[in-house]
């Protein structure tokens, strides 16, 4: 953090430590931050001839200056201005019609705020949680302190230059990072381009914004006021940087070393004495504390010095499905006379990150001496023009909690905000999070290394309390030039304790990542070489009929077009230029848009599931780890997703969550064996395994039961599974698995052709409509819309993923939606329920629609109070007209 006060500091502290139970009496207050996020204006600086004290002065009349969005981008105000329309739909973002200039001019922000009379007396600040890129800080024409890094935050002390209870001005004089470059865009001629470029050279910024095979160039480079702005107010002894590390003495976890450590800095010219005080629940301890002018000390409490600190019993946090998330607050205050002069709130987990087993030299991540097989997801960039507001953050953490993930990556730090780290904490996912380097092949090293590593330092001290942050990692498929390197490896023993540092994301511990990035048959992603704990391994990932034609003009849907390379539907790496063929080879010719997303649906299925089944299936042994790329889109996208930009899941996220049950059974596709999968510490016994093949028209052809005794952390396999040699051309295998009381613990579904055509699926073309039975009821609670749906095959053929998407009943969708299952097959008399959540508000008080599609799939109208079922008659290929769905050939853009 970047810190300006008018002093600076040092400090001693007596010999005593004094621990008690916390007091029911009231604590003292420190005046309330108040958050700055309305009144601002925008204007390009170039339109702004005078100088920051005039800009920064209240008689200075921001005319013709644009209402400003902060936290925002440059582009997001000028988009919510009308000045540009939506970047993310059609062709938008072409640079004709939003220009690369945006990147090449620095802007002025500026708003009038009243300072709180509750302030008097104190330290009054001025605080921004990030800018990109750089920014020169002005309040009521004084510059009070400059920011240089996308990642650092800025804390300025503007006592002298404000009054409680008056108007202050602030303005903010922001600019772009200073190698902006020159982007590929994306078409169907030259494909996606190349990826990155002289931005890297630049560090701690968000440098995918030049342009990536998953996301055009952002034209602003999302320069601007991109995080909070707050201000706040303190006594004049602060408290910074505080510490939590917690032990357990494993394998026991019954008790708990909690170690606490914090600066204290005296800001002012006088020597400052106090007691620092703390408390976790009912747990209260504190030392006191004298400060020589302008001084600064480290503070610890440890259960050697602060025996309270020893925690019997303790509630601790697990990743997703391993157990709660439980977290603790620690209070830290700095006390002088019964007041408060800072205080600091500390959100932490109980849980001890290991990261090797004697049995294997690959990166093998436990948590509270459990072994976690890594299911995770990459994100590039959590949206592409940094709008990402909480609600919205949440939502996609959830889906990753929803698919049964437990870890994501934060690539190239490009996603790092309090938000994120708050909610991965809440949803128990890992993060395996980077600082600010690509791919050597993508751009240069950073020049400035000193606003490199302050960027680095400030992003570990912030968020090193997150129990969720598993690993710090370097770089992208690359190691840090030494000069880095090292720099860091230091921060590391100075800042960070416990957690594990990984120099490449390719490289070491059986780290790799390497991709392929296309679609692949299952059986290509059961092949492991030295990819041990993989990084980085993705598939195309089309999102439904109504995602598509939300992203794209209607004139788009039945044509193949540069808007659809603009989504990343071109030639690169996702192989978007090849995979209309694949398709129609596949599963057959490509009747028109809302057939080609049916059978994508199909081969989204099997493509995702495979990534994590390939995996399973040499679970610890040797693999410990698979992370798809990417698990989240930066905007509306055809590939690398297991939901859209909307937040609506496709296929991909319901192959994930199958894939990923901690207890799973599983077809081997290149072995053709049965296993059982148990990522659980304990050994399941007794259990029982049916398998079920189906022939085309519905018979059963085979069935059979095996006994199931699976050790803990293994892939059990329990032999091939006997095929019939009478079986139809393509065929259907049913698994079923239950515990010793006949609880159903896993089942699963698979499509499959006979192995002489093991690549030809054309015969589910074949399978006659079915028309399902539904039940449906409707409880709303707790501000939540929650319906449960019953399907039933009333039919001697197979009801072939059945796809349920929730509505308003004037037929808009209803976004996000929590789904326990969907895209289910449903055997001949078979019957399944799934749950349905979603935000009350979202209905807008009107009746549910849940409509209701899939590959043979159709189902009889019916309705309860307040929700009604019918088929979605627009996801039929038959609604449409044949257009065969070609690639645009004339007109295209060079």
């Amino acid at each position: 953090m970047q810190i300006r006060c008018g002093s600076s500091l040092s400090l001693a502290l007596a010999s005593m430590i004094v621990f008690a139970p916390l007091s029911a009496a009231a604590k003292p207050t420190a005046p309330e931050p108040v958050i700055v996020a309305s009144g601002w204006q925008l204007q390009d600086a170039a339109r702004v001839p005078q100088s920051g004290g005039e800009v920064a002065a209240a008689t200075f009349n921001p005319a013709g200056w644009y209402p400003a969005t902060v936290p925002g981008t440059i582009l997001t105000t000028l988009v919510n201005n009308k000045v540009y329309a939506e970047p993310l739909y059609g062709d938008n973002n072409r640079p004709e019609k939003i220009p690369e200039s945006l990147n090449r001019t620095s802007y002025w922000y500026r708003t009038v705020v009243t300072i709180p009379q509750a302030y008097a007396g104190k330290h009054i600040w001025l605080n921004f949680d990030g800018i990109n890129y750089s920014a020169s800080v002005w309040v009521n024409g004084a510059e009070v302190g400059t920011t240089r890094g996308a990642f650092i935050r800025g804390k300025y002390d503007i006592s002298y230059n404000v009054k409680p209870g008056k108007k202050a001005v602030i303005a903010v004089l922001v600019s772009p990072q200073p190698h902006p470059g020159v982007p590929h865009e994306h078409t169907l001629t030259n494909g996606v381009g190349l990826n990155g470029g002289i931005t890297a050279i630049d560090g701690p910024t968000f440098l995918s914004t030049i342009g990536w095979d998953w996301l055009p160039a952002m034209r602003d480079r999302d320069t601007g006021i991109w995080q909070k702005v707050f201000l706040s107010a303190t006594g004049p002894v602060l408290i910074k940087n505080p510490l939590v590390t917690t032990d357990l003495p494993l394998p026991k976890t019954d008790s708990t070393d909690v170690a606490i450590q914090a600066t204290v800095e005296n800001i002012t010219d006088q020597p400052q004495k106090g007691i620092l005080k703390g408390s976790i629940d009912k747990i209260a301890f504190q030392q006191p504390v004298e400060l020589a002018p302008h001084s600064t000390q480290l503070v610890s409490f440890d259960p050697k010095t602060t025996p309270v600190l020893h925690i019997n019993q303790p509630k601790l946090w697990w990743p997703n499905g391993y157990g709660p998330q439980n977290l603790y607050k620690l209070h830290l205050t700095f006390e002088q006379q019964n007041k408060p002069s800072d205080t600091q709130d500390v959100s932490f987990g109980v849980r001890k990150i290991t990261y090797s087993v004697p049995d294997s030299d690959n990166l093998t991540i436990s948590v509270n001496g459990v072994r976690v097989f890594i299911r995770g997801g990459n994100w590039g960039l959590d949206e592409a023009m940094k709008r990402i507001p909480r609600e919205r953050l949440e939502a996609k953490i959830r889906l990753h909690k929803l698919a049964n993930l437990n870890l994501i990556r934060n690539w190239v730090g490009q996603s790092t905000s309090q938000d994120f780290y708050d909610l991965c904490d809440k949803y128990g996912i890992l993060l395996w999070d980077e600082f600010f380097q690509p791919n050597p092949s993508d751009g240069p090293n950073p020049t400035d290394l000193d606003t490199y590593i302050a960027n680095v330092r400030d992003k570990i001290v912030r968020f090193r309390n997150h129990p969720s942050i598993a690993v710090w990692c370097a770089r992208n498929e690359g190691f840090p030039p030494k000069e880095i390197d090292d720099r860091l490896r230091a921060l590391m023993a100075e800042l960070e304790p416990t957690r594990m540092y990984q120099p490449s994301s390719t490289e070491g511990h059986g780290v790799h990542s390497a991709g392929p990035y296309h679609w692949r048959t299952p059986r290509e992603f059961y092949v492991i070489h030295n990819d041990f704990f993989k990084t980085e391994t993705g598939s195309m990932s089309v999102p439904t009929l109504e995602s598509i034609h939300g992203m794209i003009p209607k004139s788009d849907w039945e044509t193949i077009t540069d808007n659809w390379a603009e989504r990343d539907f071109a030639k690169g790496a996702q192989g978007g230029d090849i995979y209309p063929s694949i398709i129609a080879s596949r599963y057959g010719t490509i009747a028109n848009l809302a057939d080609f997303v049916r059978k994508s649906q199909l081969a989204n299925y099997e493509a995702f599931r495979a990534m994590y089944e390939g995996r399973n299936a040499q679970l610890f042994h040797p693999a410990t780890g698979v992370i798809t790329w990417m698990s989240n889109p930066a905007q509306p996208s055809f590939v690398w997703q297991i939901y859209h930009y909307d937040l609506e899941p496709n296929s991909s996220l319901f192959a994930v969550k199958k894939a990923s049950e901690l207890i799973h059974i599983q077809f081997n596709e290149a072995t053709s064996e049965l296993q059982v999968i148990n990522n659980l510490p304990d050994a399941l016994v007794g259990a029982t395994a049916h398998t079920f093949i189906y022939n085309l028209d519905g018979t059963i052809a085979y069935q059979h039961s095996d006994k199931v005794t699976a050790q803990p952390d293994t892939a059990t396999t329990l032999g091939p599974v006997a095929f019939p040699t009478t079986l139809s051309p393509v065929h259907f295998l049913k698994l079923e698995l239950y515990d010793n009381d006949g609880k159903l613990l896993s089942d699963n579904f698979y499509w499959r052709a006979q192995p002489e055509h093991q690549d030809d699926l054309t015969a589910l073309g074949k399978l006659p409509t079915v028309n399902l039975e539904a039940q449906v009821q409707r409880k709303d609670a707790a501000g939540k819309a929650l319906l449960t749906v019953t399907l039933h095959n009333p039919s001697k053929n197979l009801a072939l993923m059945s796809h349920l998407q929730l509505r308003r009943r004037s037929g808009d969708r209803v976004l996000p939606v929590y789904y326990s299952d969907n895209y289910i097959s449903l055997v001949p008399n078979e019957t399944k329920t799934i749950t349905i959540e979603a935000d009350q508000k979202a209905l807008k008080g009107e009746d549910a629609l849940i409509a209701v599609d899939g590959w043979n799939i159709s189902v009889a109208p019916t309705s309860a109070a307040g929700v009604a079922i019918a088929p979605n008659v627009d996801a039929q290929p038959d609604h449409w007209p044949a257009t065969g769905l070609p690639f645009q050939t004339t007109g295209l853009r060079q």
